[in-house]
Protein backbone atom coordinates (compact mmCIF):
# COMPACT_ATOMS: atom_id res chain seq x y z
CA UNK A 1 0.00 0.00 0.00
CA UNK A 2 0.78 3.74 -0.48
CA UNK A 3 2.25 5.77 2.09
CA UNK A 4 0.07 8.59 1.11
CA UNK A 5 -3.24 6.57 2.03
CA UNK A 6 -2.55 6.62 5.05
CA UNK A 7 -1.29 9.69 5.83
CA UNK A 8 -4.20 11.82 7.78
CA UNK A 9 -6.34 13.97 5.72
CA UNK A 10 -6.19 16.91 8.31
CA UNK A 11 -2.57 16.93 7.52
CA UNK A 12 -2.37 16.56 3.63
CA UNK A 13 -5.42 19.16 2.92
CA UNK A 14 -4.07 21.91 4.41
CA UNK A 15 -0.82 21.51 2.39
CA UNK A 16 -3.01 21.71 -1.03
CA UNK A 17 -4.56 24.92 0.78
CA UNK A 18 -1.39 26.27 1.40
CA UNK A 19 -0.46 25.84 -2.21
CA UNK A 20 -3.04 27.95 -3.48
CA UNK A 21 -3.06 30.39 -1.13
CA UNK A 22 0.86 31.32 -1.85
CA UNK A 23 0.08 31.81 -5.28
CA UNK A 24 -3.29 34.38 -4.34
CA UNK A 25 -5.73 31.62 -4.79
CA UNK A 26 -8.59 31.01 -2.14
CA UNK A 27 -9.29 28.11 0.39
CA UNK A 28 -12.75 28.03 -1.07
CA UNK A 29 -11.55 27.44 -4.57
CA UNK A 30 -9.59 24.65 -3.39
CA UNK A 31 -13.00 23.28 -1.28
CA UNK A 32 -15.02 23.91 -4.85
CA UNK A 33 -12.32 21.66 -6.51
CA UNK A 34 -12.60 19.07 -4.02
CA UNK A 35 -15.99 18.66 -3.89
CA UNK A 36 -16.63 18.82 -7.76
CA UNK A 37 -13.76 15.89 -7.86
CA UNK A 38 -15.63 14.19 -4.47
CA UNK A 39 -19.22 15.10 -4.02
CA UNK A 40 -18.19 16.19 -0.03
CA UNK A 41 -19.72 19.12 0.91
CA UNK A 42 -17.36 22.04 1.87
CA UNK A 43 -18.59 22.18 5.33
CA UNK A 44 -17.89 18.12 5.42
CA UNK A 45 -14.08 19.11 4.19
CA UNK A 46 -13.55 21.20 7.11
CA UNK A 47 -15.66 18.31 9.73
CA UNK A 48 -12.51 16.17 8.28
CA UNK A 49 -9.74 18.28 9.63
CA UNK A 50 -10.70 17.74 13.07
CA UNK A 51 -10.73 13.92 12.33
CA UNK A 52 -7.95 10.90 11.73
CA UNK A 53 -9.39 10.00 8.82
CA UNK A 54 -6.82 9.13 6.40
CA UNK A 55 -6.20 10.27 2.85
CA UNK A 56 -7.00 7.03 1.25
CA UNK A 57 -10.25 6.99 3.23
CA UNK A 58 -10.98 10.48 2.15
CA UNK A 59 -11.30 8.99 -1.25
CA UNK A 60 -12.73 5.44 -0.80
CA UNK A 61 -15.52 7.29 1.11
CA UNK A 62 -16.11 9.82 -1.22
CA UNK A 63 -19.93 9.82 -1.71
CA UNK A 64 -20.38 11.10 -4.94
CA UNK A 65 -16.92 10.79 -7.22
CA UNK A 66 -17.01 12.43 -10.57
CA UNK A 67 -17.42 10.82 -13.56
CA UNK A 68 -15.48 13.66 -15.17
CA UNK A 69 -12.46 13.21 -13.70
CA UNK A 70 -10.90 11.63 -15.91
CA UNK A 71 -11.02 14.16 -18.45
CA UNK A 72 -7.93 16.04 -15.93
CA UNK A 73 -4.81 15.46 -18.00
CA UNK A 74 -1.64 15.85 -17.68
CA UNK A 75 1.61 15.61 -15.58
CA UNK A 76 1.87 16.32 -11.84
CA UNK A 77 5.13 15.27 -10.16
CA UNK A 78 6.36 14.29 -13.46
CA UNK A 79 3.42 11.16 -14.29
CA UNK A 80 0.66 11.94 -16.69
CA UNK A 81 -2.52 11.05 -14.25
CA UNK A 82 -4.44 9.52 -17.17
CA UNK A 83 -1.83 6.45 -16.87
CA UNK A 84 -1.85 5.77 -12.98
CA UNK A 85 -3.25 2.51 -13.09
CA UNK A 86 -4.34 2.08 -9.28
CA UNK A 87 -7.88 4.10 -8.94
CA UNK A 88 -7.22 5.75 -5.63
CA UNK A 89 -4.09 6.90 -6.35
CA UNK A 90 -5.32 8.40 -9.72
CA UNK A 91 -8.04 10.64 -7.71
CA UNK A 92 -5.44 11.87 -5.63
CA UNK A 93 -2.99 12.94 -8.18
CA UNK A 94 -5.74 14.67 -9.93
CA UNK A 95 -6.56 16.57 -6.56
CA UNK A 96 -3.39 17.32 -6.81
CA UNK A 97 -2.96 18.18 -10.37
CA UNK A 98 -6.57 20.51 -9.92
CA UNK A 99 -5.12 22.24 -7.37
CA UNK A 100 -1.79 22.94 -9.39
CA UNK A 101 -3.53 24.58 -11.73
CA UNK A 102 -5.32 26.49 -9.76
CA UNK A 103 -2.48 27.72 -8.05
CA UNK A 104 -0.77 28.55 -11.56
CA UNK A 105 -3.35 31.06 -12.74
CA UNK A 106 -6.51 28.72 -14.60
CA UNK A 107 -9.86 30.12 -13.11
CA UNK A 108 -11.74 27.57 -11.51
CA UNK A 109 -14.49 27.59 -14.08
CA UNK A 110 -11.68 26.38 -16.67
CA UNK A 111 -10.92 23.59 -14.47
CA UNK A 112 -14.39 22.43 -13.72
CA UNK A 113 -16.52 24.09 -15.52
Amino acid sequence: MNRVFDMPFSKVYPLLIAKAERKGRTRQEVDALTAWLTGYAPRKLEEFLHTDLTYGDFFRQAPAPNPQMERVTGKICGVQVETIADPLMRQIRILDKLVDDLAKGKSLDRLIG
